[in-house]
Formats: C-alpha cells, sequence, structure tokens
C-alpha cells in the first residue's frame, strides 16, 4: 500500500486489526499504528486523509496528537477511548475531532464517519474556493453584508471575506444557526443537531463547541464574533447569513 487515506492509531493490536480490516473491507486504504511515533513515520511519507485516534495510549496520549494534528495537518480526525465521561468529550471537542467514539466502536458508524470526512476533505480540494467578496443578496433580501456557510467545504467567510475552516461539530452547529434566520435555536435543537440526543443539563459539550468556534471567528476576524448567548435559550446566529 502506498498513499493510505487512514491510520487507525490503537496500541491494543486485535481492535487495530480489526479496525484496519474492516476499513479495507469497505474499499478504503488503512494503515495500522500502535504509537504517536508510528504515526509521524507514515505521516512523512504518505497522503492521509483521517486518523482514527484512540486516546489512552503509552507515551504521548491521542489527546495530545490530535492537537498538533489540528494545528498543522488539515486530517480529519475521529477519536476512539474506552472512556465515555462528558469531561473526555468536551477535552476531544475542545481540541477540534470531528467526532469522538467510544468504546465498543460500532464498526459500521465508523464506516459512516470515515465516508463523511473524507467526502467532504475531497470537496474542499476539488471545489472552487468562495470569493473574498460581500455576498450579494437574493432578490428580496437585505442588502447587509452577509456571512457565506458552505456546507462542501465546511466553511465559513465573513462579509470581508475572511475564510473559517470548521470542524464537523462546528458545521452541525453553523447550519443549525443558520437555519434559524437569526432567531435563537434551544439548546435541546442544538444537542439534537450535534449528538442527536436529548439535551442535559450538566453537558457542558454544547458550551465547549459554541466557545471554541467563537474564538476561532474572534482569532481570525479580530472583532467580536456573531455567535451569542440568549438567556435562558440556546444561541444565535446575530449577524445575516447565507448557506451556498
Amino acid at each position: 500500500m502506498t498513499a493510505p487515506s487512514i491510520v487507525v492509531v490503537e496500541d491494543e493490536d486485535s481492535l487495530r486489526s480489526d479496525m484496519v480490516d474492516y476499513l479495507s473491507g469497505c474499499g478504503f486504504e488503512a494503515v495500522g499504528a500502535r504509537s504517536g511515533t508510528e504515526l509521524d513515520q507514515i505521516l512523512t511519507t504518505h497522503a492521509v486523509a483521517v486518523v482514527v485516534l484512540d486516546v489512552n495510549l503509552p507515551g504521548e496520549d491521542g489527546f495530545k496528537i490530535a492537537a498538533r494534528l489540528r494545528d498543522s495537518h488539515g486530517i480529519g480526525i475521529i477519536m476512539v477511548t474506552a472512556r465515555g465521561s462528558t469531561v473526555d468529550r468536551v477535552v476531544g471537542l475542545e481540541i477540534g475531532a470531528d467526532a469522538y467514539f467510544v468504546k465498543p466502536v460500532e464498526m459500521r458508524e465508523l464506516e459512516a464517519q470515515v465516508k463523511s470526512l473524507l467526502r467532504r476533505l475531497s470537496d474542499r480540494g476539488t471545489r472552487p474556493a468562495v470569493a473574498a467578496t460581500v455576498a450579494e443578496a437574493a432578490p428580496g433580501e437585505s442588502d447587509e453584508p452577509r456571512w457565506l456557510l458552505d456546507p462542501t467545504e465546511w466553511s465559513l467567510t465573513s462579509p470581508a471575506g475572511v475564510r473559517i475552516g470548521l470542524t464537523s461539530m462546528e458545521m452541525k452547529l453553523a447550519s443549525l444557526l443558520a437555519s434559524q434566520a437569526r432567531q435563537p435555536a434551544t439548546r435541546e435543537q442544538i444537542s439534537q443537531a450535534l449528538y442527536n440526543r436529548r439535551w442535559n443539563p450538566e453537558d457542558r459539550s454544547i458550551d465547549t463547541v459554541v466557545g471554541r468556534l467563537r474564538h476561532k471567528i474572534e482569532g481570525l476576524i479580530g472583532s467580536p464574533a456573531p455567535l451569542k448567548s440568549v438567556h435562558g435559550v440556546g444561541y444565535v446566529f446575530s449577524a445575516p447569513i447565507r448557506v451556498l
């Protein structure tokens, strides 16, 4: 195999072998690695699109590996762990993981997530970039400058043309808020959109996704993000936004 698209980083030999065999049987190019060191060796010689990453690895743990991958590579990150606590899930979201699975992993769900990530990563590379201009309003819409949300490229572009790349969770959140036409989305709606489950008031993962997206936007545009909290309700994207 000369150019694997998927690397499964898992120190448990049988599980790593099972995931690699299953993904390979689905038609993907997949290889395994036992540690972050082995992953780094693969990255120096191969084009990798998605990393399926165990949290509990010897030496450098999965959270640290994911953080540096997100900083330096345009790779889809799927985290897998035996730990299902809210804290672990929040940490995974904070570092920008695209998906988070708790063991035992349902292989068909893993396959579906990998397909989704590969499709979007491929589209990012083949679709022309959004022009860095203020979007024109559709007939009958306000002339106020609009943000652009591109579901294919997983990107949000400011009225000034600043492009912000989004993770899977951030894309789901932005899509929901964009569909609300500047009306707040409830925490229940957001929980269903992000996790397909009812909202648990003790789970702060929604706030983590919102906070990370807000911080990312503000860091790139240099001004407050139009992502506002609505007390007792949820969140709203307070500026005009258009979905491409």
